[in-house]
Parts: C-alpha cells; sequence; structure tokens
C-alpha cells in the first residue's frame, strides 16, 4: 500500500465527515449561537474565562494530542495496516468525534459543569461520587505515566553517565516556553490581543525557545526532573487557567501543527511504501485483536480522557455555541489525521515486513526527518525538531491533566451549596490541599515506571470514554434530544474495556497464586483494575436503568437552557 494514497483517503474520508456527520448533529441537537455560553454567564477570571476560538481550539488540540495518536498507531500495526486504519477512521467519525462533541455539548448545556455534574442530575447523587472516583483513579494514572515518560525525555545523561545533548536541549527549550506563555497569557488576557497578534507572537516566541534551547541545553538527572516537573504542574494546576495552562498548551498548538505540515509534506513529495502486511492475524504476540485493538489505539479513535479536558476547561471558555462542532468534533479529526501519519511513517519504515525497533516517538521521528531529508532538509535538524514536538506534547497532556485531578478532587468533596461543609471538608476542596493529594499520589506511582502503570491506561481511557457515552446518552433522553448514535459506540467499547480489564484482573491473579506477582508492578495493576472494573460496572448500571425509564419532565428548574 502506497502511503500517499492511504493518506488521500484518510483525507477525504475526515473532510466529509465533518462536513455531513458533524453538521447533522449539529442540527439534530439543536446548537444555539443566541444563547450566553456558561464562560460569558459566569465569568469569574479564574475557570470561566471567554476566550477566542481560535486559543480554545489550540488549548483542546494540543492537551488531547499529546504522544497518543503517535504511539496507539505503531504499536497496533502489529496487527497489519488495514485493521489499524479502519479503526482510526471509522472510530473517529462514529466513536471518537461523537463523544468529544456530546461530551461538550452536555457541559455547555449545564453551566460548563463536569460529566460528574450531569450525572447527579439526570442519574443521582451515588453515581456522581463514583463517577468522580473513577476519574479521579484515572488522573493520577496519567499524571504518573506521563510525568515519568517526560523526565525521561528531559534527563541530561545516560546510564554511563555520558551527557545527551538533544534531551538537554529539549529539556531547555520546553523551560523556556513555560516562561513565554506566562507572557503569552498576559498578553491575551489583558491586552486583549487579536487571533492574528497572538499567532504571530506566538511562532516568534517559538523560533527563540527553540534556539536558545539548542544553544543552551540543560543537564540534569532525572530525579531532579522529576521534582522539578511535579512542583510545575502543581502550580500550574492552581493558577488561573489563562495564565499558564491555556496559553501554553496554544504555544505548543502551533509546534504540533508544524509538525503535522512537515510529516503531512514530506509523506505528499516522497510518497513512501508502507512495508507491513495489510493483516497479519487476529492473535500477535499474545495479543488479540479484540480486545487489544481498540484499547492500544485511544487517542486517534476515541478517548475518554477528551470528555475530561472538554468539559474541565473547554466549556467553560467557549464564547459561542456555534464553536462547539470545530473545538471538539474537528480537533478530534485533526488528531486522527496525526494518528495516520503515525501508521505510514512506521509502515515506511518496516523492512520484509518487520516492524523497526525503538519507541513509537523514536520511530516517528526517524520516518519524519527521513521524509524531509529526501526533499534537502537536515536529518539531523529534523529529528531534533519532531522529538521537541512530540515531547512538549506531552508536557502539555501533564499541564491539563494536573489541573483535571484537582477539579475532580474537590468536586468530589463539594457538598451542596446550601449547607456549610465541615473544616475537614473545606480544608479538602482548597485548591493547594486538592492539588497536592492528587500528585502526591501521582508521584509515587510515577517512581515506580510508567511501564508498570501504562498497561492499565488503555482500558481505563476507553472505560471512561464508554462512561461518558452512556451518562451523556441519558442527559438526551431526559431533555427529550435523539441519542441513539450513542448507543452503539458506548455498547462496542463497554465490551472492549470491560473484557480488557478482566483478562489483565486473570493474568494478575494468576501469578499471585502462582507466587510470581510483584507488589511494585502487578500489584499495582491488580488494584487499580479491581477499582476501575468494580467502579465501571456500578456506574453503566445506574445508568442503564435511568435509560430504561419512561422520560419524565426534568425536576431540576436551576439548570439554564436544557
Amino acid at each position: 500500500m502506497n502511503g500517499l494514497v492511504l493518506l488521500g483517503i484518510s483525507v477525504a474520508i475526515l473532510v466529509i465527515a465533518y462536513l455531513l456527520y458533524g453538521r447533522y448533529l449539529v442540527r439534530t441537537w439543536n446548537i444555539d449561537p443566541t444563547r450566553k455560553t456558561p464562560a460569558q454567564e459566569f465569568e469569574d477570571g479564574e475557570e470561566y474565562v471567554p476566550t477566542s476560538p481560535t486559543v480554545v481550539f489550540g488549548h483542546q488540540f494540543a492537551s488531547i494530542a499529546g504522544a497518543g495518536p503517535i504511539n496507539g498507531p505503531i504499536i497496533a500495526a502489529m496487527f497489519g495496516w488495514l485493521p489499524t486504519i479502519i479503526w482510526l477512521l471509522a472510530g473517529t467519525v462514529f466513536f471518537g468525534g461523537v463523544h468529544d462533541f456530546v461530551a461538550l455539548y452536555a457541559s455547555v448545556k449545564n453551566q460548563g459543569k463536569s460529566i460528574g455534574h450531569v450525572i447527579e442530575i439526570y442519574i443521582g447523587k451515588t453515581g456522581k461520587r463514583l463517577f468522580l472516583l473513577f476519574v479521579w483513579l484515572f488522573s493520577i494514572l496519567i499524571a504518573a505515566a506521563f510525568a515519568d515518560i517526560v523526565a525521561g525525555t528531559f534527563v541530561g545523561f545516560d546510564a554511563q553517565g555520558d551527557p545527551i545533548e538533544a534531551n538537554a536541549s529539549v529539556a531547555s527549550t520546553s523551560l523556556l516556553f513555560i516562561a513565554v506563555a506566562a507572557l503569552l497569557g498576559f498578553l491575551i488576557r489583558k491586552k486583549r490581543l487579536s487571533d492574528m497578534a497572538s499567532g504571530i507572537i506566538s511562532v516568534d516566541m517559538l523560533v527563540f525557545c527553540i534556539v536558545m534551547g539548542i544553544f543552551f541545553p540543560l543537564y540534569l538527572s532525572k530525579t531532579l526532573w522529576m521534582y522539578l516537573i511535579f512542583g510545575y504542574i502543581f502550580v500550574g494546576s492552581i493558577v488561573p487557567i489563562w495564565s499558564l495552562g491555556q496559553a501554553r498548551n496554544y504555544l505548543n498548538s502551533f509546534l504540533l501543527v508544524a509538525m503535522m505540515i512537515a510529516a503531512f509534506i514530506g509523506v505528499i513529495f516522497t510518497a513512501p511504501e508502507i512495508s507491513i502486511p495489510a493483516f497479519t492475524g487476529f492473535e500477535v504476540n499474545g495479543n488479540y485483536l479484540f480486545p487489544s485493538l481498540f484499547v492500544t489505539i485511544a487517542c486517534g479513535a476515541i478517548s475518554g480522557f477528551h470528555s475530561l479536558v472538554a468539559t474541565g476547561t473547554a466549556s467553560k471558555e467557549i464564547s459561542n455555541e456555534r464553536y462547539m462542532l470545530p473545538i471538539s468534533y474537528g480537533a478530534m479529526l485533526l488528531e486522527t489525521l496525526l494518528a495516520v501519519l503515525a501508521l505510514i511513517s512506521v509502515g515506511s519504515l518496516a523492512v520484509g515486513g518487520k516492524l523497526p525497533s525503538g519507541t513509537p516517538p523514536q520511530i516517528f521521528a526517524t520516518a519524519v526527518s527521513g521524509f524531509l531529508h529526501k526533499i534537502g532538509l537536515s536529518e539531523r535538524i529534523s529529528f531534533t525538531l519532531i522529538s521537541l514536538a512530540i515531547s512538549s506534547f506531552v508536557f502539555t497532556t501533564l499541564d491539563t491533566v494536573a489541573r483535571l485531578g484537582r477539579l475532580t478532587f474537590q468536586e468530589f468533596f463539594a457538598g451542596s451549596e446550601h449547607t456549610k461543609p465541615s473544616r475537614l471538608i473545606w480544608l479538602l476542596t482548597r485548591k493547594p490541599v486538592a492539588s497536592a493529594c492528587t500528585l502526591i499520589f501521582a508521584y509515587l506511582l510515577a517512581i515506580l515506571g510508567y511501564q508498570n502503570i501504562w498497561p492499565l491506561f488503555g482500558a481505563a481511557n476507553q472505560l471512561l470514554a464508554a462512561l461518558t457515552l452512556i451518562a451523556c446518552a441519558v442527559f438526551l433522553k431526559k431533555t427529550r434530544r435523539r441519542g441513539f448514535m450513542l448507543f452503539a459506540p458506548t455498547c462496542i467499547m463497554l465490551g472492549v474495556t470491560f473484557t480488557s480489564l478482566i483478562f489483565t484482573i486473570r493474568d494478575k491473579g494468576a501469578k499471585y497464586f502462582n507466587g510470581t506477582l510483584s507488589l511494585a508492578a502487578d500489584g499495582v495493576q491488580l488494584l487499580f483494575g479491581v477499582l476501575l472494573l468494580v467502579l465501571g460496572v456500578i456506574v453503566v448500571v445506574a445508568c442503564v436503568v435511568k435509560l430504561g425509564k419512561k422520560t419524565q419532565d426534568l425536576d431540576v428548574v436551576t439548570i439554564k437552557g436544557v
């Protein structure tokens, strides 16, 4: 299969999906451009901040992309390029895009609150608390895994103590990104920069940071980087979103788009051949096509993490409902394009049907730099810049999940607005305390290494997507909106994730009874696997019970616009 042909087919399908199916969803759910959005109605300068749609799109896209759409397709290529591309395209059009759109839509229609709040209104308080506990555990998993990955890409020395210049340059550039993001956030918020002005300044800042990072690399150990990373995301999770997180994500979105354009141009001009089989089998190296393919490819097809970003930040920043489609469905389709480029990259490096060695980011950077080298650019510089882009976006996801974990922890302990909380509850719902409680557990897990956490990430992520879909299905039914397009994705993803978690529990349980269980690695996976499965089943049962009941008029009158 030729990579250029595959890319052309993918782009055509994604564009048609946006123009037809995306707009169909807009008409079906009655998007109202005349209504005030939560960002306008509850503006507080902290979380609720009316923002330019360009900035919100950049924030959303940079937050959801990360390393997921690169890692997943490259790993899943072991099953062949055909099942991988089918799941990427069908998944994003009918699963992931719908999931992101309906999550954002439900949140905007409910005062910009989280999916947990939506569950409380339409399902009950118990369902909400269980869902929030699930999300909090999931946030800890992501923060731990991604912090370890970021620290690994920043470490300035190898096992022998020799300096690693590329890593040190990436680390230095990333720190500069933080500093200039604070300045950019101030300019956008206080000086009311136009989209064009903020874009020009962002590009200039990016170039400055990259050049300075290359000339002034920073060499630090992984242990020290872990301290610095957790210290940064602690601060980033409690300051106003416009002052750091939103601006940094917007800044990084330019780098991500530039990386995608470079890969896109490289594929167009080199038309690489995909040298892996179309299909290798239903079982490869002990991994079964079902559920492995659908869990391995999360970002790029469907990802529960996207709903946390959409309802935790984007829904509080949108200034008009008409922007919901491009910010949610559109960003999801663009992320899938990155996943397709990753698939073409791994296929182009395969030899005799054998996948290349190395980590997925290394494979992607090697392939893209090779494409660019063939059209006259320096392979070394291209490789460095692509690696920098990938590392920056893992860091960006880490920014976002730290804030989401803090918000979820606060919401879990928050009581009714009409009752005075106890001193303990008051303390736990303070921003610094809620963030510290989340990140301390994440740090302890990160010490184990992301390899011991990652096997659970895919299943937990997809189960979160399924729970979001079924909760939104209840919301649509209760508010007399059509939600049939959510039923098939919900059922399929529940089957995938429950099967994956059961397999994990079975395998780790067998190790326990055989006396070969490693407490640090297998024990953590067994504990989290059981917790996630139990919480998921309880939330699903509560939602199914509500779906089975006849639609009744809502007795909640405080929610406007539903």
